[in-house]
C-alpha cells in the first residue's frame, strides 16, 4: 500500500481507502461479512475509513464503530459526515452551529472514539452561511473532537468562499474535498473543483470510482437482474448508455494488455490524476478488497493513458 498526505496537511492516509456507503448498515450484507471486509482491508495497509451519519441513519458507523474497538486508533484515520435528515425535527440536518455540534457527539458515541480524523460537510447548505459552518469546524477542531474538516460535493464558488472566510478570521481551512470522480464523470472536477482545490492544499478523495459499476464490465452485454442498475434508477440513468458501454468495452484490451482487472485499472487511472490523496472504494466482498487494493501497485505506462484517453474522448 502507497500513502499520501491528506492535501498540504501532514497526516497520510492510504492512496486506496475504504467507504461505508450503501453496503455497511443494518440489513444489508450482513456484520460477518462487513467484519472480514474491514479486517481484510486493515490487514492489506487501507487505514482511511469513511463512513457518515446518515447511511442507515446510524446503523453504519454503529456497526463500523464496533469493529474499529479492535484496532489501536492511532492506525486508523476515520472519517464521517454532518448534513443529511436524521429525523423529522427541523434543526436535525443541514450545516447549522446547532446540528454540527450535536451530531458530531452522536457520530463519536456510536463510533466508540473520542475524535474523528476528518469530519465532512457531507453537501452544501443553502440555509445556512459559510461562515457559520467554518466556524463551527474551527470549534470542534479546537474541541480535540475532529482533526481536519472537508467537503462533499461543494462546487467551486462554495470552497473558494470558505478558503476566503477562513484566511480572513484566522480558522482552520477545509482540507478536503469528496467529490464524484470516475472515468465516466470527470469534467466538474477537472474543469472547476481542480483550479480551486490544488493551488490551495485541498486533498481529493473521490467516490464512485467504479462508476456504480459500470467500470467493472460487468454492464457489457447488459444489465443483470440483481445488479445496483436493476435496482437504482438514478445510477443507471446516469452511467448506462450506449457511449459508455462501448468506451467500457474498448478498455479491455488496454487492461488485459497490463494484466488487471478493468476495475483495477480504473482506480490506477484515478490515482494518477492530479490532486488525487485517495480513491474512495466499496466492497462487498474480501475479494473484491483484494482486487481494489491490487490496483495501488499497478503502473500505466504513457502509451496506455494516451491510448486510455482517446477511448473516453
Amino acid at each position: 500500500m502507497d500513502y499520501r498526505r491528506l492535501g498540504d496537511a501532514g497526516m497520510k492516509v492510504s492512496v486506496i481507502s475504504l467507504g461505508g456507503w450503501i453496503n455497511y448498515e443494518e440489513g444489508k450484507i450482513g456484520e460477518d461479512r462487513v467484519r472480514q471486509i474491514i479486517e481484510r482491508a486493515y490487514e492489506l495497509g487501507i487505514n482511511f475509513f469513511d463512513i457518515a451519519d446518515v447511511y442507515g441513519n446510524g446503523s453504519a458507523e454503529r456497526q463500523m464503530g464496533e469493529i474499529f474497538r479492535q484496532f489501536p486508533r492511532h492506525t486508523l484515520v476515520i472519517s464521517t459526515k454532518v448534513f443529511g435528515k436524521m429525523s423529522d425535527d427541523v434543526n436535525d440536518r443541514g450545516l447549522s452551529r446547532k446540528h454540527i455540534f450535536e451530531s458530531i457527539d452522536k457520530s463519536l458515541d456510536r463510533l466508540q472514539t473520542s475524535y474523528v480524523d476528518i469530519y465532512f460537510c457531507h453537501r452544501p447548505d443553502p440555509d445556512t452561511p459559510i461562515l457559520e459552518t467554518a466556524r463551527a469546524m474551527n470549534d470542534l477542531i479546537h474541541h480535540g473532537k475532529v482533526l481536519y474538516w472537508g467537503t462533499s460535493e461543494w462546487d467551486a464558488g462554495q470552497l473558494q468562499e470558505a478558503l476566503e472566510l477562513c484566511e480572513k478570521y484566522h480558522l482552520y481551512k477545509p482540507q478536503v474535498e469528496q467529490p464524484q470522480y470516475s472515468m465516466l464523470y470527470r469534467e466538474r472536477v477537472e474543469t472547476k473543483i481542480l483550479p480551486v482545490s490544488e493551488p490551495n492544499g485541498i486533498g481529493l478523495a473521490p467516490y464512485s470510482p467504479l462508476a456504480q459499476g459500470m467500470l467493472t464490465g460487468k454492464y457489457d452485454e447488459g444489465i443483470p437482474d440483481d445488479s445496483r442498475f436493476a435496482r437504482e434508477t438514478w445510477a443507471k440513468d446516469r452511467f448506462f448508455n450506449e457511449t459508455n458501454r462501448e468506451r467500457v468495452r474498448r478498455l479491455k484490451p488496454v487492461a488485459d494488455r497490463l494484466g488487471v482487472t478493468r476495475a483495477q485499472l480504473a482506480l490506477a487511472w484515478l490515482l494518477r490524476q492530479r490532486g488525487v490523496s485517495s480513491v474512495i472504494t466499496s466492497a462487498t466482498s474480501v475479494a473484491q478488497v483484494d482486487d481494489n487494493v491490487g490496483a495501488a501497485a499497478v503502473a500505466i505506462p504513457d502509451a496506455a493513458l494516451a491510448e486510455i484517453d482517446t477511448i473516453l474522448g
